[in-house]
């Protein structure tokens, strides 16, 4: 099973009791950041594909896709790197390492996020200068992080997913 006190997962200062008690859970704290992780590489993706598809007018359909592509393509860019830094593997040899983990993390999320997206009515908004766009991110971010977490302590305590990426 992994554990909390990974030094990719630690933040190297005594616990509190709270966080004592909390970090007896195994996986608890290491999936909440293993679930920023994450969705950090699908923010950026995600975000930048509503950009684009709002901005260039295209179909929900098609901004979907491009801000599903873009958050695959940076989320597993950050995770590769993530892993080759820390644990100083190849490019094959890192992919190995994540692309399972994050398929499942990532896929739950951008679900999630695009879905609150589209019932909010952000991407058919036809601007990102309106406050319906930004309103469907900013709700579609803490949703997708809130459907991804139990999802990431799952991953974590199968050994599927490991806290550094």
């Amino acid at each position: 099973m992994v554990q909390n006190s990974d030094s990719c997962c630690s933040t190297g200062e005594q616990s509190t009791d709270l966080e004592s008690s909390l970090k007896a859970r195994p996986g608890f704290i290491s999936s909440a950041k293993a679930t920023m992780h994450c969705l950090t590489g699908c923010t950026i993706g995600e975000v930048l594909g509503l950009m684009i598809g709002v901005s260039a007018g295209f179909t929900p359909f098609y901004t979907i896709a491009l801000a599903v592509f873009l958050a695959f393509a940076i989320g597993f860019a950050m995770a590769i790197y993530s892993v080759q830094a820390s644990e100083g593997l190849g490019l094959l040899a890192a992919f190995r390492a994540v692309w399972l983990g994050e398929v499942i993390s990532m896929g739950i999320m951008e679900f999630v996020m695009n879905v609150v997206d589209y019932s909010v009515g952000g991407m058919q908004s036809g601007s990102i200068f309106t406050g319906v766009f930004w309103l469907g991110i900013g709700l579609a971010i803490p949703a997708g992080f809130l459907a991804a977490w139990p999802v990431n302590y799952w991953l974590l305590s199968k050994e599927i997913k490991n806290c550094c990426h």
